[in-house]
This record gives structure tokens, C-alpha cells and sequence, in this order.
């Protein structure tokens, strides 16, 4: 039986602790006032089991009603192109685990699961952005270094 398991409504408050867990990590200290105006929609799209947008968890070993590690993933679609002429492709982010349970395979068995529930939909790739501790777990599943140039503009 695996440990991993899809994340529900009630784990909403434990996704947005680990997101921040994951924010911390890059950028200390940095505020966690944005989580109650994203509580409501998080709730929104984890009810929503058909949806494209999937978080997988692991519950804490030692705290009840906690969780330990956590991966999330949209599923996006853009017109088809070459490698992907369905259009589909998946997006990763907010991979994090507690600081005292990491390097105990948390991360990689919730990816796993992610990875297939993007497979399973049609995603012909899959797109991240790796921090440097962990482009070696993302290096060791296949990924890749992307060459194509990404801008950015805030509205």
C-alpha cells in the first residue's frame, strides 16, 4: 500500500503550511499573509476530483491531521505542437517536505503519483522549475534542463 494518497478539501490548511515550507525554503522568512486569500480557491479546486488541478500528500508518521510532504500539479492546455499534438502538458510546483522527515523518499513517491496522473490524462511533458537541492531527484526521474528562454510580466 503506498503512502501517498491524492489530498482532499480538509487538507487545504496542511497544503497551504507545506507551500510555505517550500517558499521558506527560497526565500526565508517571507510572509504568509497571501494563505487566507488562497484558502477559499485551493478548497475549490482539491473538491474537484476531475478537475485539472491535483495535489498528492503523505500524512505525517508521528502528528495526526498533518501532513509531511506534498506535490502539485495542473494539467494545462495549449495548442499542439510538436511532442505534445494533443496539447496537453503538466505543470509541477510546490514540492515540499518537512524539513526533519526529507531524504526519506517522501517527494519522489508523491511525483510518482503526480507523474502518472498527468500520464493518464494525455500530458505529452511535463514542466517544473528545480531549486538546486532538488535538481538531482528531478535529474534522476528524467527531467531535463529546458533551453527555451522564459520571460515573465505581473499583472
Amino acid at each position: 500500500m503506498s503512502l501517498v494518497r491524492r489530498a482532499v478539501v480538509e487538507d487545504a490548511q496542511e497544503v497551504l503550511r507545506l507551500r510555505q515550507v517550500m517558499i521558506d525554503s527560497v526565500h526565508p522568512g517571507a510572509s504568509t499573509e497571501w494563505q487566507a486569500g488562497s484558502l477559499s480557491a485551493l478548497r475549490s479546486r482539491l473538491a474537484d476530483p476531475e478537475g485539472s488541478f491535483a495535489a498528492f500528500v503523505v500524512d505525517h508518521p508521528e502528528r495526526p491531521d498533518a501532513l509531511v510532504a506534498l506535490v502539485v500539479g495542473t494539467l494545462e492546455y495549449r495548442i499542439g505542437g510538436p511532442g505534445r499534438p494533443g496539447g496537453l502538458l503538466g505543470y509541477v510546483f510546490s514540492v515540499a517536505t518537512d524539513p526533519d522527515a526529507r531524504r526519506r523518499g517522501y517527494a519522489r513517491a508523491c511525483m510518482d503519483e503526480l507523474l502518472e496522473w498527468f500520464r493518464e490524462r494525455g500530458a505529452g511533458h511535463v514542466m517544473l522549475t528545480a531549486s538546486p537541492d532538488a535538481e538531482p531527484l528531478y535529474a534522476s526521474m528524467g527531467f531535463t534542463r529546458d533551453t527555451t528562454p522564459s520571460m515573465r510580466l505581473y499583472l
